[in-house]
């Protein structure tokens, strides 16, 4: 079983990036000790710590159902590609590790999808 997120622009030859769903929430809590928290501690994923006590732009990528849901809109997209950018300077200068590098090149496939959307003026869906 695995997720897709992919412009909502109807074109299959559109850019996306695909995870299993372990991998996508192994890359997801990496994403969130990176600005900050633990994601098993958020309300909704085990913990009780509601999403107010946290500020990312990256919210609506780390506060979402896996699959389904509303998509992301292109500001949030757009919101997203600062942080993101900054995110893969940071693991870049850390010690090389296998899965660090996949989730390099996870944060920078995203990139590529984020910024068709943007461009396109599409939304993000998880599908």
């Amino acid at each position: 079983m695995g997720l897709i997120l992919f412009p909502g622009d109807g074109d299959n030859s559109s850019p996306d990036v695909t995870w299993s769903c372990v991998r996508f929430g192994r890359f997801r809590e990496r994403l969130a000790r990176a600005e900050g928290f633990i994601l098993s501690e958020m309300w909704g994923f085990g913990g009780y710590r509601p999403w107010s006590d946290v500020s990312t732009t990256l919210e609506p990528l780390l506060d979402h159902p896996d699959v389904g849901g509303d998509g992301l809109s292109t500001a949030e997209c757009a919101a997203m590609l600062p942080r993101l950018k900054s995110i893969i300077d940071e693991w870049q200068e850390e010690p090389a590790e296998a899965i660090l590098q996949r989730h390099i090149e996870d944060v920078q496939q995203l990139t590529v999808v984020l910024r068709f959307c943007v461009d396109e003026g599409v939304e993000l869906v998880f599908g």
